[in-house]
């Protein structure tokens, strides 16, 4: 069980794996092994928040951990 809500959150929002990781300046394997539940660094994770159009505060909607 993945222990966050990026597929979900970035499928509501129409956004490809691929573009996902251009705007936030990672690799799209990244977000696979995000999406299937590794984990990563705090930055990473702001990166993706920030890619997802949100603010550091709703990071709780993205990342339960």
């Amino acid at each position: 069980m993945p222990k966050n809500n990026l597929r979900k959150i970035r499928e509501d929002l129409l956004i490809s794996k691929a573009e996902l990781a251009r705007k936030a300046g990672i690799s799209p394997l990244t977000i696979d092994r995000i999406e299937n539940g590794y984990s990563c660094r705090v930055d990473t994770k702001r990166k993706i928040i920030q890619a997802l159009g949100l603010k550091l505060s709703e990071k709780d909607k993205v990342f339960k951990e």
